[in-house]
């Protein structure tokens, strides 16, 4: 009887004719953990310790002799269907200790980590953008890799194309997975092709991203994303290495069942780019189109010079909501409720309708207004001094990411007879600068023309001192 080539421990056990010695017999639990009787009948074997060969447990059973089985009832002999306790899914690795321990590794030595402890029982996840970086990495490993990809359905044509061109350059398969189509037709049927649009995307996504990825995770036991700290402030930014995914199951089922590998976590988005650039390797041509963070069709957009990339995601919504659902582990469980029960919107209001964070542009060139100040200036038909104000809410990362040149923007301002304020826009007050302030989301910066009861709408995405310094001069 032939064992795998890994089963050294095992094969001590066989004789030179390849037979099992007469008095041991040999239980092997797959990756599936389902028993395959080696050899002898399993009602009259006694469990002796258990010898692993690899990641995968060779339990030794040992044969009694004739005289311990007259000696013993049949009923005493264990039933080792119950008594074999099948391995741990993940083999007890203390995941945190292990994402410690490689904090400074390299992507390629964590890539190979992963191979190493899972084999095929891990994919890559592939979204079609930059992160074709993974698939260069595991090639680097020499290991076999296996690849997949969520296919929404809304995806850009050249998305498509590049999909097609990778599995050309690397030889591969891409494992593609798609959304239930009676889920998707009830979705539009119902609300229509752009519902996101009104009311959020997360039900959208729910259905075209998070459901098709549950399913292809329950036949894995770990993932590979390609996740990094610097992609989303406000999500990211803390994510390990390596980490039991609280978000999703793996084969086995159970809270704990699939590892989550993040080996660009904390990788450069530019180092990403010169590695790229280095290899050779291909990439979507929506890169070239200004496109960094690619996602579906309607709901990404290309970046301008200075913006983040993933304000080219969902750009309508809230800093708040830059995930589509696969990632929701990397927010605080405190933050979790917030995120998804905000009419659609991502915005995290509290019980109180505040938020928890410092408050932002604080200095003494700036007036902070109250709600019945804004209303105020709003109603005016004639102001003796034009005003610029932003609606902020203290916790939006692109708010505290222009902080500073705001504030430099009212130094530069005060003595050009342009006056700059500053509202919070957040929790209780937010129906209200929706409705009477054209807020749809943070920051949102008004000019408040001198002579002019409605205020204009700064319309870019640009937020340095020169181009808001364009804008004010402009109407004042």
């Amino acid at each position: 009887m032939a064992l795998s080539s890994s089963s050294s421990a095992a094969a001590a056990l066989l004789n030179g004719s390849g037979s099992i010695s007469s008095s041991f017999a040999v239980c092997y639990y797959g990756p599936h953990h389902k028993a395959s009787w080696l050899y002898s009948d399993r009602r009259t074997l006694s469990l002796v310790p258990s010898t692993t060969v690899g990641r995968n447990p060779f339990v030794i059973v040992k044969k009694p002799s004739r005289a311990e089985l007259k000696s013993s009832d049949s009923s005493a002999v264990p039933d080792l269907a119950n008594t074999l306790i099948a391995p741990s899914t993940n083999d007890h690795e203390d995941y945190e200790k292990l994402a410690r321990g490689m904090e400074s590794a390299s992507p390629l030595e964590i890539m190979d980590k992963a191979f190493q402890k899972f084999g095929n029982d891990i994919a890559i996840a592939f979204s079609g953008a930059e992160d074709v970086v993974l698939i260069e990495y595991a090639k680097l490993t020499g290991r076999p890799f296996r690849v997949f990809s969520l296919d929404t359905g809304r995806l850009n044509p050249e998305t498509h194309q590049f999909f097609d061109t990778v599995e050309k350059h690397y030889g591969i398969r891409i494992e593609y997975t798609f959304p239930n189509a009676v889920e998707v037709q009830a979705l539009v049927r119902t609300k229509g092709l752009f519902s996101f649009y009104e009311d959020g995307h997360q039900e959208c996504c729910r259905i075209r991203k998070v459901r098709p990825l549950k399913r292809a995770l329950k036949g894995l036991r770990a993932w590979i994303t390609g996740q990094r700290k610097d992609q989303s402030p406000g999500t990211r930014a803390e994510i390990p290495v390596v980490q039991i995914d609280t978000s999703f199951e793996g084969i086995d089922g159970g809270k704990g069942s699939l590892v989550k590998w993040n080996p660009l976590a904390n990788v450069k988005g530019q180092d990403i780019w010169n590695f790229l650039r280095a290899m050779n390797i291909p990439i979507n041509s929506l890169h070239s189109q200004g496109y960094i963070s690619i996602g579906c069709e309607p709901c990404t957009r290309p970046v301008l010079p200075g913006q983040h990339e993933r304000e080219g995601r969902w750009w309508w919504e809230d800093a708040k909501a830059k995930e589509c659902g696969l990632h929701n582990g990397n927010i605080k469980q405190e933050e979790l409720s917030q995120h998804i029960n905000i009419n659609g919107n991502g915005v995290a209001q509290h019980t109180n309708g505040s938020a928890p964070a410092s408050d932002l542009f604080n200095s003494q060139k700036l007036v902070s207004f109250r709600r019945t100040g804004i209303e105020n200036l709003a109603r005016l038909q004639n102001r003796e001094d034009p005003w610029l104000i932003v609606l902020y809410a203290p916790w939006c990362h692109f708010c505290q990411a222009m902080e500073g040149s705001y504030i430099e923007l009212a130094e530069q301002l005060e003595g050009m007879g342009v006056k700059v304020g500053k509202f919070r826009a957040d929790g209780d007050h937010k129906e209200f600068a929706k409705q009477k302030l054209q807020l749809v989301s943070f920051p949102t910066i008004l000019f408040f023309p001198k002579h002019s009861s409605k205020p204009v709408k700064y319309p870019a995405e640009t937020r340095d001192v020169d181009s808001l310094m364009a804008f004010a001069n402009a109407l004042r």
